[in-house]
Order: structure tokens, then sequence, then C-alpha cells
């Protein structure tokens, strides 16, 4: 299976397949605790509709106020909006924005597809929907690099992750795991622990 290139269709596409399993969600569903520690469905859409409800001078207004930390800032704007927005405006924050040109400083359209894909999986996961597809999940694989892995902690020494539902790989150990693309995108962003081996392959 090829990856894709064209990542703003896949962005969009990805925006459009939320939009629509939010739509059936129930009450219960949308306040179902998620894969990021402490937020709900709802904090994790909220989450990923904040840079199409926020401008440039709140975003700096309330980055200043979490002490220029983007980590304490998305949390508390996860749970405040998570909080204060009902279940169709979250939908229609989504739904109203899939092709919205947002792009993370620095991590341009690879940024933006990654950002709608994992965070899509902590939502999907927890409430046995369907993932992306797995051309969709190895076109967010084949922009990551290292950093991606010491942002999210996790040690690939020893061993190279292989998908077997698309043509990526990830790691370059002599040891060789394989695994669904979806998980083994779960893996190298710390949702899922590392798989236990017993020998190179």
């Amino acid at each position: 299976m090829a990856v894709p290139t064209d990542l703003s269709a896949q962005t969009f596409a990805e925006r459009e397949r939320l939009a629509a399993l939010l739509a059936d969600l129930t009450p219960d569903q949308w306040n179902a605790p998620s894969l990021c520690a402490g937020w709900r469905v709802r904090e994790v859409v909220a989450h990923i509709t904040l840079p199409f409800r926020t401008g440039p001078m709140r975003f700096a207004a309330g980055l200043a106020a979490a002490r220029f930390s983007v980590n304490r800032y998305a949390d508390t704007a996860a749970r405040r909006d998570g909080g204060r927005m009902t279940d169709a405006e979250l939908l229609a924050a989504l739904r109203d924005n899939v092709r919205h040109p947002w792009q993370p400083p620095g991590g341009g359209q690879a940024g933006a597809l990654s950002h709608d894909v994992i965070h899509g999986l902590d939502l999907t996961e927890p409430l046995g929907l369907p993932s992306a597809p797995p051309d969709r999940i190895a076109a967010v694989l084949a922009h990551a690099d290292g950093r991606a892995l010491t942002f999210f902690g996790v040690d690939l020494t020893g061993l190279t992750l292989r998908a077997t539902d698309t043509d990526i790989t990830f790691g370059t150990g002599a040891t060789v795991v394989e695994l669904p693309a979806r998980t083994l995108l779960l893996t190298v962003t710390g949702r899922r622990p590392l798989p236990v081996t017993t020998g190179a392959t």
C-alpha cells in the first residue's frame, strides 16, 4: 500500500471521518475517558478544534497565562472548553472547519495531519471505534522523526517496528516487530507499551 503524498487531502478526510463518528456518540461516550490522561472524549475534541476557534491574540494571552508552557496551556484550554461547550458545539467546531488551513508552528501540513490522526486515536481507541485507515497512519509515520520519539519519551533502541497493513517501518534496530499501523503509531507516541521481544527476527 502506497503512502499518500497529498497531506492536505488526508487531513481534511480525517476531520470528516472524525466528525461523522462524533455525530453518532451518546452523551456517555462524549464523557468517556480518552487515552489522554485526565481528558474525556470531549476534552480531546476541544483540543483538536482549539486552533480553529482561537485567534493569535487569544492564543498569545493564554500562553502567557500558562507561563509560556504549551502543554500547560493546551491542558487548561481543553479542560475549560470541554467543560463549557455542549456536545453539539464541539461537533460543529470540527465539522465546520474540515478545510481549515491551520498548521502547527514548524510542523507544516504533516504536523496538522499528525495532530488530527493521533488525537483521533485518543478518542476512537477507548470507544472501540474505527481508526484512521492504515495509509493515512503511514503518512503520519513517514513524516515523523527522532524528535517525535523524544517528545513522547519512547526508546526504540534495538527495535524496528514494521507495519503489517501498509508499507512503513519505524526504527533501525536488529529486532523486527510486526504490528498493525494503528498499534505502531500508538506505540511510538507512548500510548501503548513497547512490545516484549525475545530476539532478532
